[in-house]
């Protein structure tokens, strides 16, 4: 009997003992968060107070491939509206990406160009819908050695009718119109289907060609190779006043200040869609894991399939891209 109660005392005293340790695990996990959030309040309170919200100048990053980003947008909106941000800065580092998502972009910074100063500053790429979007900027920013350029737009579909013919698979349809889903991936492209696509990707090109002349005040038949599409260095777009300088972001800072009264002091702080510069360090380290996650699975896609098949996977309609082709 005794030695029943003895176990029982112990099961208990075992108990206790587990939830004491639980308890004061718990203290110190919220002390860690607690420190977390109070290091990444500070970098905050160098901006005005939590959630970044003093003045400051706001980073917003374009990289990657360009698409109609709706939360990018509400970013851009909100930038426009906050009476804090004083200025905006575009850390542009990408290829493109589909000609109605450079067009989204560049409406909604040319919007948000009307309400505070905006610069541009690229980073190793920015080309085509990426340049496109920072000619809606007060200033385009360059490193030498940034590839720019790439005006014009691309209709890229695969064709696999030879293919299906090889393995006597026959693709059937009736259409409303001879133009009707012209052209197609089955079945080999027409003289009517081709002219269409022709002509929508000319329109494209004159529109966008006409974004160039109004924002850069240049003659694009002046430019060698601009209608054509090519690609230039940061420093041959400044010799055709593509772009404005050669210059990193503490340039585009001091510009501001000189040319916008923007105080050099004020802090650049990173701003992101869905909030997560409101965490601070935390939050950082949440996108951080996320764009990683990200990242190493579109690589391992990338190996598997090859990059220009992802890429071509990814995006519809009109592009405003620029790759090197690897096959």
């Amino acid at each position: 009997m005794s030695t029943d109660i003895e176990l029982t005392l112990d099961k208990r005293d075992l108990t206790r003992r587990v939830w004491r340790w639980r308890i004061i695990a718990g203290v110190l996990g919220l002390i860690v968060l607690g420190t977390l959030a109070s290091l990444g309040r500070r970098d905050d309170e160098e901006a005005g107070g939590w959630f970044g919200s003093g003045a400051q100048i706001a980073r917003v990053s374009i990289a990657g491939l360009i698409t109609e980003d709706r939360e990018q947008i509400k970013l851009l909106q909100k930038l426009g509206d906050d009476a804090n941000v004083k200025a905006v800065m575009l850390a542009v580092n990408s290829p493109g990406g589909t000609t109605t998502g450079g067009e989204v972009l560049y409406g909604a910074i040319a919007d948000l160009a009307k309400k505070k100063p905006v610069v541009a500053v690229a980073g190793t790429i920015a080309t085509s819908a990426a340049y496109m979007i920072s000619l809606a900027s007060d200033r385009i920013f360059v490193h030498g050695n940034t590839i720019t350029g790439s005006v014009g737009v691309i209709f890229q579909y695969p064709e696999v009718a030879e293919a299906l013919d090889k393995i006597g698979i026959k693709m059937r349809e009736i259409k409303s119109g001879a133009l009707k889903a012209s052209p197609s991936m089955f079945a080999p492209l027409d003289e009517p289907g081709k002219q269409l696509a022709e002509s929508l990707v000319k329109e494209g090109q004159v529109w966008f060609q006409g974004l160039v002349t109004d924002r850069r005040h240049i003659t694009p038949a002046s430019i060698p190779g601009l209608e054509a599409g090519s690609i230039y260095s940061g420093r041959q777009a400044l010799s055709y006043k593509l772009v404005d300088q050669i210059g990193t972001e503490d340039d585009a800072v001091a510009w501001l200040e000189k040319e916008k009264g923007i105080a050099a002091k004020l802090p650049v702080v990173d701003r992101r869609p869905h909030g997560y510069q409101t965490f601070g360090l935390l939050g950082r380290a949440a996108s951080g894991a996320s764009d990683s996650f990200a990242a190493q699975a579109e690589a391992i896609f990338t190996r598997i399939i090859g990059d220009s098949t992802l890429t071509r996977l990814r995006l519809d309609g009109l592009v405003s891209l620029w790759h090197v082709e690897t096959n």
